[in-house]
């Protein structure tokens, strides 16, 4: 039996595809645990580290690149296929067409029929032109298939299955207005009550008001009704604000403790993750919040209702009860036949609209170059496409729900014609009198509007499960924190030397080129280290190390005697100031954008970090000063005055150990020798490392170290490795244009 996975994010195409040939040889795996042994990385998973997961999982592999006949006659399905050059499917069945003695010889197989599981759109059947056109991917007719079949290792070794928590994650939402919630469940049995008199109010009223010509009875039932109405209309008034009241706080809870869970999580969770795939689980939230509070409660309204209805038609006649719950049971049933083809609409709206909001991000954020190079049309059209493909899967989705309502409708109405039918005839037999008619047909009305809301409940429900099985990838997370063996380490840590230990670094598991390669290196307390080399050595990675962003493949780094993966990264990150090339200025004022603690301002520190940065001029310059506010993004001011921000923040910290990976790279000659001069001056007593290309900038340093495709080539300081005349010598000469 072959069990279909959806792809949860952008980047979930191979792991989505290694799960479903998993589970078809009977074994589950979480998509979270498949993701960590694929190494998916920002530019997602190449075929090579699918295949190293599969053989980690007890498959045998082997991968191939052959021809579509090839394929189709001698492959073992189900095999993941490369699919237009950048995604990965799952060949699941080919099922052959036309004369049979042709598709057993497979010479001419143009008439099968190719049944493919792909992870962002669903279990497709494709026809022969449109496979060949999505697979073969080389000039001589070939494409590239991972086959994968199982050994006995696969069915000993014990499945890492998905950790789902159900519903039980949204009770801990609930909980905390456990008082608010009896009071809602106290008035909604009052209105039950009150609902459960009207019926036979207006049986007495009939029955013994106007068929005895009684006045007096009239008077009082109607006055008795009023009563009972107004009473239903207070009721309804405070549940309101009850509702109104629980539904705030529960989704100022839900979204604060995504992103208290989002800002704890390690740096890697970022490299795979696109904008809109965060974005939309944002909206994930408020598809949970309007389930706990507009689904749940008013549901258990109209189930209490319908239960107190139930009693009162069978208190009149068992049969109609009968009658009443067949149809009901069956308009159920009906909506429950949808639910898996609403559930892969789901998973193709969320990506939809995921792509949808990283095209509108893209566009946005990328207009400086599209204007540049003049590609609004082209990006016009991209986004055009896509909505084009939101519109096509909205026609399917209203179409899908127009099968679900109208069903619905047509049951229901059938049930309130056969039930007064019923009633009606047993009204003239003599068997129920005109009053209890009347009341049948008022509850017959009155659980109408109840049966849609607990159909709604039951969509709702599935939404809301949807969203919680994505967001719990998130919220099952490791904490950054929680994987440091002692959290309180580092909290009061002196000044020591940092040292690097046999360190080597790759991005995306053991197929990626190794970024750092074997790092011997002290980094000295209180003096200023310079690491320099040219593009793409290593250098930015390095400082990501020491940062603690990042976990070394082999070898180690430690902080005086203690391994830099046992200290807090919170407390050690806490001690640095940094500034990184691709620095961030905030939406906000100059002053907040230099003191990012959240803290009231300190005037002494705030005046030596503009000092040290030289940003006075700039500040004065401004309308208001230090509360100018900034553009997001820096949007509004030069780099040279982005690049003196990011010092000052720097600066403001008063770290002990400070990291600047080309903080002068943007500044003018003479503001880079006036801030040099002052950072020089403040980094006495501090441990200092500066990435930078310049001779200016690191010259003066204690040591230089020269770091060449990953590896280091020289150490020295600016004298021993100008005489020395190698790596250093070259990178100084090509700057300066010096001869021999």
């Amino acid at each position: 039996m072959f069990k279909f996975s959806m792809q949860h994010d952008i980047m979930d195409c191979a792991p989505a595809c290694l799960k479903m040939v998993a589970d078809y040889y009977g074994k589950s795996y979480s998509l979270e645990y498949l993701r960590e042994i694929c190494y998916l990385g920002k530019d997602g998973v190449s075929l090579l580290s699918i295949n190293d997961a599969a053989e980690k999982l007890g498959f045998r592999t082997l991968m191939v690149k052959l021809s579509y006949k090839k394929l189709v006659s001698d492959c073992p399905l189900p095999c993941i296929l490369h699919w237009n050059h950048d995604h990965f499917v799952v060949l699941s069945d080919v099922k052959p067409k036309g004369n049979s003695i042709i598709s057993q010889l497979r010479k001419n197989a143009t008439t099968d029929e190719f049944v493919i599981a792909d992870p962002a759109h669903g279990i497709v059947k494709i026809d022969h032109d449109t496979f060949y056109k999505g697979w073969v991917s080389t000039y001589n007719e070939r494409g590239l298939a991972l086959l994968l079949e199982p050994t006995p290792n696969f069915y000993s070794r014990e499945a890492v299955s998905e950790n789902k928590e159900g519903y039980g994650f949204l009770l801990r939402y609930l909980t905390p207005f456990r008082r608010h919630i009896a009071q809602l469940v106290l008035g909604m049995m009052a209105a039950s009550f009150i609902s459960l008199l009207l019926p036979f109010a207006s049986q007495i009223l009939i029955d013994q008001g106007v068929a005895e010509k009684n006045i007096s009875v009239i008077y009082i039932v109607l006055l008795s009704q009023l009563f009972l109405s107004m009473g239903n209309i207070g009721i309804e008034l405070v549940r309101s604000w009850l509702l109104l009241h629980i539904n705030t706080r529960i989704s100022l809870s839900i979204i604060s403790d995504f992103l208290v869970k989002l800002l704890k999580l390690p740096i890697r969770y970022f490299d795979s993750k696109a904008v809109g795939d965060i974005a939309q689980r944002i909206n994930d939230h408020h598809r949970i919040e309007n389930f706990l509070t507009g689904n749940v409660l008013t549901s258990l309204f109209s189930l209490i209702n319908i239960i107190v209805f139930t009693v009162v038609l069978a208190i009149y006649d068992l049969k109609i009860l009968l009658l009443f719950l067949s149809f009901s049971m069956a308009g159920i049933l009906w909506i429950l036949l949808f639910q898996k083809k609403r559930r892969d609409m789901d998973y193709k709206r969320f990506a939809r609209s995921r792509e949808n909001q990283d095209k509108l991000y893209e566009m946005i954020t990328g207009m400086q170059e599209i204007k540049l190079y003049g590609s609004e049309t082209p990006k016009r059209w991209e986004w055009e496409q896509l909505q084009v493909k939101d519109f096509k899967l909205n026609i399917k989705s209203l179409a899908l729900e127009q099968y679900q309502r109208t069903g619905m409708a047509f049951v229901m109405h059938l049930k309130n014609i056969l039930i007064s039918f019923f009633a009606a005839s047993e009204a003239i037999k003599g068997n129920m009198t005109i009053g209890q008619l009347l009341s049948i047909s008022y509850i017959i009305g009155q659980t109408t509007s109840p049966i849609e809301q607990l159909v709604s409940l039951i969509r709702a429900a599935q939404d809301a499960k949807l969203s919680m099985g994505r967001l719990q990838e998130i919220h099952s997370k490791q904490d950054e924190e929680d994987i440091v063996k002692d959290k309180k380490n580092g909290a009061y840590m002196l000044q020591e030397d940092l040292h690097l230990r046999n360190l080597s670094f790759q991005y995306e598991g053991p197929n990626s080129p190794f970024v750092l390669k074997n790092i011997n290196l002290c980094i000295p307390k209180a003096k200023v280290t310079a690491i320099v080399g040219t593009s793409g050595s290593g250098k930015t990675t390095l400082m990501k190390l020491l940062l603690n962003f990042y976990q070394p493949v082999t070898g180690n780094i430690s902080v005086g005697s203690k391994d830099l993966a046992e200290l807090s990264p919170r407390m050690w990150r806490g001690q640095c100031g940094t500034v990184m090339q691709d620095g961030y200025i905030f939406h906000d004022t100059i002053a907040k954008n230099i003191a990012l603690d959240g803290n009231e301002i300190d005037e002494t520190k705030m005046e030596l970090a503009v000092r040290v940065s030289n940003l006075k001029d700039f500040i004065e310059s401004t309308p208001s000063g230090y509360t100018t506010k900034i553009g997001l993004s820096g949007v509004g001011i030069s780099g040279g005055q982005r690049q003196r921000i990011l010092i000052a923040r720097a600066v403001y910290k008063n770290p002990d150990y400070l990291f600047f990976d080309e903080a002068t790279s943007s500044l003018d000659a003479n503001n880079e020798k006036v801030i040099m001069d002052h950072l020089h001056a403040f980094f006495k007593n501090k441990t200092v490392v500066i990435i930078a290309h310049r001779l200016s900038t690191v010259k003066q340093a204690d040591q230089i170290v020269v770091l060449d495709k990953g590896e280091i080539a020289e150490i020295g300081n600016h004298e021993t490795l100008t005489k020395a005349k190698g790596k250093y010598f070259e990178l100084v000469r090509n700057q300066l244009e010096l001869g021999d």
